[in-house]
């Protein structure tokens, strides 16, 4: 015997059975999310390779009366002078006029031939046509000072030491370079074609030589070899005929030639 509230009772146990695998999905979803968006507070800003994208090369611009058209050499090299970079504080960076930011270059001093790794950052220097402007920390890396002649040579450093750059410390030291092939490159230099002709005037004059009638003649003396006993008895060389100046030698008549005399006289 079926009573009336059955049929309806279960109903509601299927409904709440078919209800059951809804409100557990719903649950995990919240979880999930959840759970993802703590793991992504916790994790770091990026700094691999992607922090050096993308890289920017700009429009031309003028610094105290000078044009500079920025572009993309790879394989830039110069020498020049060096500025201060207020701007780059202690981390080992500098500002250049035309390199793309960011670019690695190595700063050589031609001063001393000591060589780092610095990160070209920003534009500049803007307040000179000096041809890089490094940071303080850049400037006590290299030994350097404002001013000072350098080479700025642009490489692809390994990720490592960029890695190191990027976070503000210094590279890996570089291997100094030859102090002959840093006076080489002294010779490049901007202005450094007149300055052999700035010794030349500061160089003390020489005396002049006193005028040749003051001088003392110098005597004379000649003295004649007597000839050589070599000269003397030479013979001349075999194949040449002697010289005619002798006269030969008289041979005998013979005694044909007497009879032949003889009776010619009879």
């Amino acid at each position: 015997m079926r009573l009336p509230g059955d049929g309806r009772e279960a109903h509601f146990v299927k409904l709440f059975a078919a209800l059951i695998p809804a409100l557990a999905l719903g649950a995990c979803g919240i979880g999930t999310s959840s759970s993802a968006s703590g793991l992504a507070a916790a994790m770091p800003p990026s700094s691999g390779p992607q922090g050096d994208y993308p890289v920017v090369v700009g429009d031309p611009y003028l610094v105290a009366g000078v044009a500079y058209t920025p572009e993309d050499v790879l394989n830039y090299d110069q020498v020049g002078f060096i500025a201060m970079d207020p701007a780059g504080g202690s981390a080992i960076s500098g500002s250049h006029h035309t390199l793309p930011l960011p670019s690695y270059v190595e700063v050589t001093s031609l001063e001393t031939g000591r060589t780092i790794l610095v990160r070209i950052e920003r534009r500049g220097p803007m307040d000179g046509n000096a041809l890089l402007a490094l940071s303080e920390g850049a400037l006590a890396q290299l030994g350097a000072a404002a001013g000072a002649p350098v080479r700025v040579r642009r490489v692809n450093p390994p990720e490592d030491q960029r890695a190191l750059l990027r976070a503000g410390g210094p590279a890996e030291a570089r291997m100094d370079t030859p102090m002959a092939l840093v006076g080489i490159l002294k010779r490049k230099l901007p202005g450094q074609s007149s300055a052999p002709a700035a010794i030349a005037q500061a160089a003390p004059a020489e005396p002049a030589e006193p005028p040749t009638r003051n001088r003392p003649r110098p005597s004379l003396r000649l003295r004649l070899l007597p000839p050589s006993r070599t000269h003397r008895h030479a013979r001349p060389p075999r194949g040449t005929a002697r010289s005619s100046s002798r006269s030969p030698r008289s041979r005998p008549p013979s005694a044909q030639a007497a009879r032949q005399a003889r009776s010619m006289a009879r």
